[in-house]
């Protein structure tokens, strides 16, 4: 049994999972790579030896992923863990995070970007707080796609009315959060003994829908369709300027990056968004040679047909629609540090390659992920805790509303003094769009 690689399976999708201690994550995520056989035989011999020495029947596969365990009795922080697998139909990169609470941090840091993020409930505990709050965060990051996994599905006396009971209760809150139905898929599972992860089990004839797998491999890929098509303008943050003053390359400037979005192409006239000069692609240079076009994802190096001033930090976009460059906006900030955020500090912003000063203006609204509500107008905005706040830029920002792009409509705040990250944000009010009726009071 070998490992596969990422090119063993079509489109790449990124996943990411979400749930509460002991929910059974682990093994979830043990299952799927050892289902997939995206593990090694020796690494198979090892949990199998170790399981029957604990006394156990079948292999614990949580042991495949449970290498962070240490770390989190020795009380070191956890960050987030990437898996890589592939069936047949579609390769995965796995974002693992951690259940607990104060770890919220960790799962945006996972869930930014993925195109799916899978939920786990325990079916004996039903949707709790954890569940309610991983869900209002998916849908803060515009996640397209949640599967809820209710497992250890065999350990309900009446299986068929505990999976009703609970998909009812979550189909009521993400719909109060704007997901639609066709967004959101529940399925039974024994993340311990496989059922519905790979195969259809004989112990659920309730359920009629896809297995695990099956609903990954055919889900679709809304990011990178959205780029393979076109719907999106370019969006080029430049990393680097590449200039060899070499004899063979007397003239050569070359601006290195990844597309952010939409598709490049030679010929195409460009903006640059911060100072409005404007040019037409005149070459696109890659390790491998020249191309004629370049989508989203593609890292390659930009030959312009005009000698303008462009540097690492600027953006280089479509000229038909490039987004305006703002000092003053609002955003939707998640606080990942230990100190408060509050009214006037002043940090870092750094937004794709540029990072520049801002000062945090008003603190307009804290998000309650349990009551699906806002606190008007807090003092501060604490570790873990969604709000929406007011800033103002050095320098403008050439920058998307996240609703619309989530890759230029993100940002970061930094310590200007310890470099440590402080906050994850999401330009525009990611908290406008969501239907913030309280839920019905046998839901809370």
């Amino acid at each position: 049994m070998t490992a596969p690689t990422l090119t063993d399976g079509g489109d790449l999708l990124r996943i990411a999972t979400a749930g509460s201690v002991d929910d059974g994550k682990s093994t979830l995520v043990g299952r799927l790579l050892y289902d997939t056989k995206s593990v090694l035989a020796d690494q198979i011999d090892a949990v199998t030896k170790a399981s029957v020495d604990r006394g156990m029947d079948t292999p614990d596969l949580s042991l495949l992923v449970d290498g962070l365990r240490a770390e989190r009795e020795q009380g070191i922080t956890i960050d987030v863990a990437y898996r890589y697998f592939a069936t047949p139909a579609r390769s995965f990169v796995l974002a693992d995070t951690p259940g607990h609470v104060q770890y919220t941090r960790n799962t945006v840091s996972g869930a930014s970007t993925a195109q799916l993020v899978i939920l786990l409930v325990d079916a004996r505990n039903g949707v709790v707080a954890q569940t309610r709050r991983h869900a209002a965060v998916m849908a803060l990051l515009g996640v397209p796609q949640l599967v809820l996994a209710v497992n250890k599905i065999d350990l309900v006396d009446d299986p068929a009315a505990v999976f009703a009971e609970i998909s009812t209760e979550f189909a009521a809150i993400t719909r109060s959060l704007g997901y639609a139905d066709e967004q959101v898929l529940e399925i039974p599972v024994s993340a311990l003994h496989g059922d519905n992860i790979a195969h259809r089990s004989a112990r659920t004839p309730f359920y009629t829908g896809p297995t695990l797998i099956e609903h990954l491999e055919s889900v679709p890929n809304e990011q990178g369709a959205a780029a393979r098509r076109g719907d999106m303008g370019l969006r080029f943050p430049v990393q680097y300027v590449i200039r060899p003053r070499t004899a063979d390359y007397p003239d050569y400037r070359g601006y290195a990056g990844q597309v952010a979005a939409g598709t490049v192409s030679v010929g195409d006239e460009i903006v640059v968004a911060s100072s409005g000069q404007r040019s037409r692609i005149a070459k696109i240079d890659t390790p491998d040679g020249e191309l004629a076009s370049a989508h989203a994802g593609r890292s390659v190096t930009l030959l312009l047909s005009d000698d303008i001033d462009i540097s690492r930090g600027d953006l280089i976009a479509a000229a038909a629609d490039a987004p305006e460059a703002a000092q003053q906006f609002t955003a939707t900030v998640c606080w990942l540090g230990d100190k408060p955020l509050r009214t006037g500090a002043r940090l870092l912003l750094k937004h794709g390659t540029k990072t520049t000063q801002v000062i945090i203006g008003e603190l307009q609204a804290l998000f309650d992920e349990q009551n699906l509500a806002l606190i008007e107008a807090p003092e501060t905005v604490e570790l873990n805790q969604i709000g929406r706040i007011a800033l103002m830029t050095a320098e403008p920002i050439p920058a998307d509303d996240y609703q619309v792009n989530r890759e230029t409509g993100s940002f970061l705040l930094i310590d200007p003094q310890g470099g440590n990250t402080l906050g994850a944000g999401l330009i525009g009010d990611a908290l406008g769009p969501l239907d913030l009726a309280p839920l019905e009071p046998a839901l809370l």
